[in-house]
């Protein structure tokens, strides 16, 4: 039994009210599938790079500011703002890579589920026709 996409198992929620016209709960099925999570993660694992790729030239593009311009308070100001954002990136870049993982373990445990799932309606007989044959 899938969705209507074919995505993955639709299941039947004991909560969801089956009737569109309460406005209650729409279909009362939960679809699901391991692309949106795949897809998730992916996005988390660009937005670690592009972090850490921002981090990294934020810093280069402040190489050498103290040079020749020793005794300004601005220069002083500027290394504490640097060192502000370049622990902002490295927390954001940390948390993305944390993220990645997990989002990824969730796509394999639905992609195995589904898989189980599949399995478990092989071989049912419904009206006389197998869960493959309908």
């Amino acid at each position: 039994m899938f969705g209507p996409t074919g995505e993955g198992p639709a299941m039947r929620l004991a909560s969801a009210d089956s009737d569109p016209g309460t406005g209650a709960g729409g279909t009362g099925k939960l679809k699901h599938s391991k692309g949106p999570w795949m897809s998730a993660s992916g996005t988390a694992g660009d937005l670690r790079t592009r972090t850490e790729t921002s981090r990294s030239a934020l810093g280069r593009g402040h190489a050498g500011v103290g040079a020749g311009v020793a005794g300004l308070s601005s220069v002083s100001a500027l290394k504490s703002v640097l060192k502000s954002w370049e622990d902002r990136l490295q927390g954001v870049r940390d948390e993305c890579d944390q993220l990645e993982g997990a989002l990824l373990t969730v796509a394999k445990e639905v992609g195995e589920a589904e898989t189980t799932v599949e399995k478990s309606f092989k071989g049912i007989r419904v009206s006389g026709k197998t869960a493959e044959e309908r």
